[in-house]
């Protein structure tokens, strides 16, 4: 086995007041989407102008923290939530979700996209490259303050969790997660991303992406004690939430090839 690296989850304290690690990863992963925002701005065809930018992050934020929280409450605590509605509003206790984040970033782009009057597909193909790195970093935080870890295993590389009530070898899930959800998935965006492509593609390949690797990885991961296996007798909730994902970029994929044109980045209304 592998030692696992305890660190203190606060990062430092400020009087009373303590920052954790967790929180960090989150203001690391937005300053990084708002400076490579910044620079995809330059491209030519790009929908998102310099001056738009901040506007862009300050939306993409909200989505995130109040997606989050809404779907962790839905899709993994609603019976804590019905049984104590302000467990909603204790943010510090834990509890996001990036599923429910996903949605919440959804709907935080098209409020901004009408705003703005730019088309929405190439909205979410300009925003998709910005997310990887805030999600890896997302899964630092989780290795960190020993949360999310993995299912027993005896590989080389186990580690037992001091938090783990049961002290097993686990898998380090959190970091084939930083790997998979934040290195892999980057670099499959910002390659694809290089060169023009048809409205949605992008979203698409984000969404069927993402999806595959966060399924994948989910068998290395222990499900929530609370909810154990939800289907098959092996089926996390996690890629249960999964399939609606891949589905979703398999079909952009198939609408943005059918229509092949590259969709102009501004709306027509405008």
């Amino acid at each position: 086995m592998l030692p696992y690296p305890e660190i203190d989850p606060v990062a430092f304290s400020i009087g009373p007041a303590k920052v954790h690690w967790y929180g960090l990863a989150y203001l690391t992963g937005l300053a990084f989407a708002w400076w490579l925002a910044v620079r995809r701005s330059a491209r030519a065809d790009s929908p998102v102008k310099r001056a738009q930018v901040d506007d862009l992050i300050f939306y993409g934020a909200l989505g995130v923290v109040l997606g989050g929280r809404f779907g962790y409450a839905l899709f993994y605590g609603t019976e804590q939530w019905m049984a104590d509605p302000t467990w909603l509003l204790r943010v510090w206790q834990g509890g996001m979700s990036f599923h429910g984040g996903f949605l919440g970033v959804l709907l935080a782009m098209y409020l901004y996209a009408r705003k703005h009057r730019i088309v929405f597909g190439s909205l979410m193909d300009f925003v998709a490259p910005l997310v990887p790195v805030g999600l890896g970093l997302g899964r630092l935080g989780n290795f960190i303050g020993q949360e999310l870890w993995g299912r027993a295993a005896d590989v080389p590389w186990a580690m037992v969790f001091p938090k783990d009530p049961l002290q097993l070898a686990r898998h380090p899930s959190q970091l084939y997660q930083f790997a998979l959800e934040g290195v892999v998935l980057f670099a499959i965006l910002m390659l694809y991303s290089a060169r023009p492509r048809p409205a949605w593609a992008v979203s698409g390949v984000f969404s069927l992406a993402y999806g595959c690797l966060r399924f994948f990885v989910e068998f290395f991961r222990e499900p929530d004690a609370h909810l154990g296996f939800q289907a098959f007798g092996w089926m996390t909730r996690g890629q249960l939430l999964c399939l609606p994902m891949i589905g979703l970029g398999l079909f952009l994929l198939w609408y943005a090839h059918r229509r092949g044109a590259v969709s102009p980045a501004k709306d027509a209304r405008s």
